[in-house]
């Protein structure tokens, strides 16, 4: 079977130069490959995604001269599929419904910070410090009848009791330099969420489920979502799901070193495309030429 690619892009902005960067090495791959690429949109967030975004990422990736396999995958269309793999993890009681709000997380904190450091997952969020994993099963079927808003979060500590020296394959490189074959950490993330009381999903449970239907054999994707990637071999390990190769590539950042973010207008694709900028611009500016990530030195 040739190897399958995946962008996978989700539409609550325009797409900037470091969602062209890894478009590129991701389209880059495939060809050189002989394999597939595949476009889904990740659009779950229905708060902040757009018909127009999405409508955007179709043209500023055609600019580019990308190209993808048709259907394209929505998520917003197959909660069904993510709905079957939550089901599946609450039958082995590793779910269960959290009831604190943002603020009232942030508060229990507070609280707890007072006493000394509380630790905090790799992107640097505090870890979930509630009790609700203690609840009686009386307690959460009367706070759920009652309509109170809750999330599902994964008992991490019986999550990772089931699995043992899980480790995935590097081909590119992680922010500490991190290739071949590494230890996976999902611990280092706390009870995570996998899905709301409005949402059956969420990103952690969504990607590997898409990737797992979709037979996406090598994951090229940004530094930012390294060590995510413990999360990702955990739920790929408890659902039964294929283990795909990862590819993390370095991110392009503004002048001030700060990942890009879709609100910056100086790095959105229309935006230099407007100005005049053409595609083999764009391969100049994201530096794809120096890669050395198995890319060509031509742009694709």
């Amino acid at each position: 079977m040739p190897p399958v690619f995946r962008f996978a892009p989700s539409p609550n902005g325009h797409l900037h130069l470091g969602h062209a960067y890894s478009a590129l090495l991701n389209f880059g791959r495939a060809r050189e490959s002989g394999g597939r690429l595949l476009l889904r949109i990740e659009d779950i967030d229905a708060t902040r995604c757009r018909p127009e975004y999405e409508t955007g990422i179709y043209e500023d990736l055609a600019w580019l001269g990308v190209s993808w396999e048709s259907p394209v995958r929505r998520q917003s269309e197959h909660l069904a599929d993510y709905r079957t793999a939550l089901e599946k993890l609450s039958s082995l009681g590793l779910i269960y419904p959290a009831f604190e709000s943002r603020a009232e997380i942030a508060r229990l904190v507070s609280t707890r910070e007072a006493e000394g450091p509380w630790p905090r997952d790799p992107d640097g969020a505090p870890l979930y410090p509630g009790n609700a994993r203690s609840l009686s099963t009386d307690e959460r079927e009367r706070l759920i009848a009652s309509g109170a808003p809750y999330a599902l979060r994964l008992d991490m500590t019986a999550a990772c009791g089931r699995v043992a020296g899980l480790t995935w394959n590097e081909l590119g490189e992680g922010p500490e330099g991190e290739r071949g074959t590494v230890a996976a950490r999902p611990e280092a993330w706390g009870d995570v969420i996998l899905a709301r009381k409005e949402t059956p999903t969420s990103y952690h449970l969504s990607v590997v489920v898409d990737d797992a239907l979709q037979c996406v054999s090598e994951i090229v994707r940004g530094q930012d979502l390294f060590h995510a990637t413990s999360v990702h071999r955990l739920l790929q390990t408890l659902l039964g799901l294929p283990e795909p190769a990862y590819r993390h590539h370095r991110l392009i950042r503004d002048s001030e070193g700060r990942k890009l973010s879709k609100s910056s207008r100086a790095t959105g694709l229309r935006e230099l495309r407007a100005a005049g900028v053409t595609p083999a611009g764009i391969y100049q500016l994201v530096g794809l030429g120096q890669v050395s990530l198995g890319v060509s030195q031509t742009p694709p």
